[in-house]
């Protein structure tokens, strides 16, 4: 409300500084270091990497991030898998995440390490065959299924170049420490509340490479989509797709990413399971809310 002038000069003659009333005013609050944000999504399908984690079926995500002014930061994010993606016995991702980041003007970087974890997981039950190296059959895992990640990230206004290094076996795959992960990806403002994205990515499965579908786990994947921000709400659709082989999920040609829907399994053609590629191209809608 405005102070009106016969008021102000009342207080001009009674003796009381301009500067004095100006004093009075609560001074602001410091503003906190800390900052806690929460993520909400649902997707028509969650593709991890390129990858089929959910048999071609929707997933409910979240989770929350703590950032300090500092640059520091840690989070947790969380999605429900099928079992049949390499999860036997689990339904359940749980991705802890700590780091640090900085920006200098258009120029970013970030360097942190990740944990991926499937609760419940027993490798035992996948008959066998899903965590033995075929390079070397000795080697089986037998255990748990997880993974842990160091990274390293770069960016340039919104296109960010990001290096994933496994210090565990890849997702529990014997003999496959060290594998590797390339992701390029940049996201592009159209104006009233519409965007571009894209992204292209390149796996090395180490000490899986043996040149044939059955046990070649390298590919390259690429996305590419929309989004539209609804006071908050973002809808996306975007298409997936993997260079992994195609038309396979038979019994002449399994394919390395052939996933069933279930495990165990009786195998391709037993007509217990359902199987399908897990690398192959689809259309996923989303939407997803910060808060």
């Amino acid at each position: 409300m405005r102070t009106p002038l016969i008021v102000i000069a009342l207080a001009a003659t009674a003796g009381t500084p301009a500067l004095a009333l100006a004093q009075a005013a609560p001074a602001a609050a410091p503003q906190s270091p800390h900052t806690l944000t929460g993520n909400i999504a649902l997707v028509s399908s969650y593709r991890f990497r390129g990858i089929d984690q959910t048999f071609g079926k929707p997933a409910l995500q979240g989770g929350v991030d703590y950032s300090h002014a500092s640059g520091f930061y840690a989070g947790n994010w969380n999605s429900n898998v099928n079992e049949g993606a390499g999860f036997p016995e689990g339904n359940l991702e749980m991705d802890f995440y700590g780091g640090w980041k900085g920006s200098w003007g258009d120029w970013g970087v970030d360097v942190g390490g990740i944990y991926y974890y499937y609760p419940g997981t027993n490798a035992r039950t996948a008959n066998g065959t899903a965590f033995v190296n075929p390079r070397d059959p000795t080697k089986i895992h037998t255990g748990k299924v997880d993974n842990g990640e160091l990274y390293v990230a770069g960016s340039w206004k919104t296109i960010s170049l990001k290096y994933s290094h496994a210090v565990t076996d890849y997702f529990s795959l014997p003999d496959t420490k060290g594998s590797n992960y390339w992701d390029l990806s940049g996201t592009w403002d159209l104006g009233s509340g519409w965007g571009l994205l894209g992204h292209i990515g390149k796996l090395r499965l180490k000490n899986w490479q043996a040149g044939t579908d059955a046990s070649d786990g390298d590919y390259i994947d690429y996305k590419i989509g929309g989004t539209y921000d609804l006071k908050g709400w973002v809808f996306g659709l975007s298409y997936i797709d993997t260079s992994s082989s195609k038309g396979s999920c038979n019994i002449a040609n399994p394919g390395f990413y052939c996933f069933p829907d279930q495990v165990p399994n009786a195998g391709i053609g037993s007509g217990t399971a359902e199987f399908k590629n897990a690398a192959r191209g689809i259309f996923v809608l989303s939407v997803a809310k910060t808060f």
